[in-house]
């Protein structure tokens, strides 16, 4: 089927409208008339990925990060996003990225459907209608009350994490969490707001970890990628249900960084 087929219901399950203002989303590189037969997905247009895209002939790679942020007043092959852009070109592979707008329908209520949240909600509201509110992470109710050790090992087995990084006394209590997967500092007010007793998220920093706990809110930072990571699975499924005669493939992608 042509690339416009698979845009379509990326965009029937993720609006673009919903993507933030600075974000850049939708076909990035490639024609929406390319006939498309394998879709490779990732968190990352990656060099790897391509790489990876390219070898297994794939014709479309499906990520969660867009491969161009900023405005590019050329392309060559001496930038790395240039790079990157030439070897999808020159084999013809399209390129889409589906970021802020997954976020808010996608992304948070598949995070706290892992974590078993109830009672759930929008932590911060970017749309609104009469029928539904939406917006970025979600705020709920733990299956069960835990310490702040026992919710981190909780996070680790739900995403399948080695490390989380952790602020707050070990053995205080938590019942209700927020999270937002991805970099949420900017959204620790809203979880002190919603009365949250842990906010799950990645990307903190030493001060928004010590002025969260002094607000009384303890973080469990599990990474940008930790719980990010489940684009790939989600989507994989989600296309696998929707377009049955697609071929889909994962990429192979760890966090960019180790730990000594």
């Amino acid at each position: 089927m042509k690339c416009s087929e698979i845009m379509a219901k990326l965009e029937e399950l993720s609006p673009l409208s919903f993507a933030e203002s600075w974000d850049n989303v939708g076909l990035l590189v490639g024609s929406r008339e390319r006939e498309v037969e394998s879709v490779m997905i990732a968190l990352d247009a990656t060099d790897a990925v391509i790489d990876q895209a390219v070898l297994a002939g794939a014709d479309m790679l499906l990520t969660h990060h867009p491969l161009i942020f900023s405005p590019q007043n050329r392309i060559t092959a001496e930038d790395f996003t240039g790079k990157r852009i030439i070897k999808l070109i020159v084999n013809d592979i399209c390129c889409y990225a589906s970021h802020t707008n997954f976020d808010v329908m996608g992304m948070g209520d598949e995070a706290a459907e892992r974590l078993a949240l109830e009672e759930r909600s929008v932590l911060e509201i970017t749309f609104e209608d009469e029928l539904s509110q939406e917006g970025i992470g979600r705020v709920g109710i733990l299956p069960e009350c835990m310490t702040l050790r026992e919710c981190a090992s909780y996070v680790k087995e739900t995403f399948d994490l080695d490390t989380v990084k952790v602020f707050g006394e070990e053995d205080r209590k938590v019942r209700k969490a927020a999270v937002v997967p991805g970099a949420g500092k900017d959204y620790i007010r809203q979880a002190v707001r919603a009365g949250a007793d842990v906010y799950i998220t990645g990307d903190i920093g030493h001060h928004d970890g010590t002025d969260a706990l002094e607000q009384g809110l303890t973080i469990i930072d599990a990474g940008h990628f930790g719980v990010e990571q489940i684009f790939v699975p989600y989507m994989k499924e989600f296309l696998s249900r929707e377009l049955p005669s697609i071929h889909l493939l994962s990429a192979r992608q760890q966090e960019p960084f180790w730990y000594e």
